[in-house]
């Protein structure tokens, strides 16, 4: 039977650090449970726009702001 491998441990490696100077302004002590989530929310909602920014941007070949290339097709 083949052996299952540890993904976990790889995919973990493979994330890039976060650096302590993007940290501190989020958190420059200690925090209540309320704070470390509404950080941990507006980090989430962030991510989740760029990532569907950079989505959008893949489907349309251009940037936000940016002129309609010549070719593309409308979608």
């Amino acid at each position: 039977m083949p052996r299952k491998t540890n993904t976990a441990a790889a995919d973990k490696a493979a994330l890039p650090r976060i650096p302590a100077e993007l940290l501190e302004p989020l958190i420059p002590g200690p925090v209540t449970p309320g704070r470390l989530e509404g950080i941990f929310q507006r980090f989430k909602k962030a991510f989740i726009e760029r990532a569907l920014g950079a989505e959008m941007r893949h489907h349309l070949g251009y940037a936000p702001g940016q002129a309609k290339p010549d070719g593309a097709a409308a979608r």
